[in-house]
């Protein structure tokens, strides 16, 4: 067999990148699922004195970027954001009608309902 030095080299490096480039396919992480936008159109906002939304600021993301999508669509206003932390919510004002936790776009959901405390606290927020 013969074969010119340049041919040699030209080959090896032509296969040393087609196993770098299967590799790194093969070890790059699935793509996330994409967020869920759902507007409130079609949500049957029905309020529940039994229920009263909860924060769960670890996955919010309005406190780091611009989401703002339980705020916009609470019409009671008890949602209030306090940025850096995340948002707080006013239990005197809530009516648990679940709007915010429907229209979330993080999963899991960084507001959901829950049961409402016999003894509401008196901070606002």
């Amino acid at each position: 067999m013969n074969i010119s030095r340049k041919d040699f080299f030209k080959k090896s490096l032509l296969s040393l990148g087609e196993a770098v480039c299967t590799v790194t396919d093969v070890l790059k992480a699935p793509a996330a699922a994409p967020m869920e936008i759902r507007d409130a159109d079609g949500f049957n906002a029905t309020p529940r004195e039994d229920q009263v939304a909860a924060p769960h600021n670890d996955y919010c993301l309005a406190k780091n970027s611009g989401c703002f999508a339980c705020m916009e669509h609470c019409d009671s206003g008890a949602i209030k954001l306090i940025p850096g932390v995340g948002v707080r919510i006013n239990q005197q004002l809530c009516t648990g009608c679940g709007t915010c936790e429907y229209v979330c776009p993080v999963t899991p959901k960084a507001i959901r309902l829950e049961a409402r405390p016999t003894n509401p606290t008196t901070s606002a927020y």
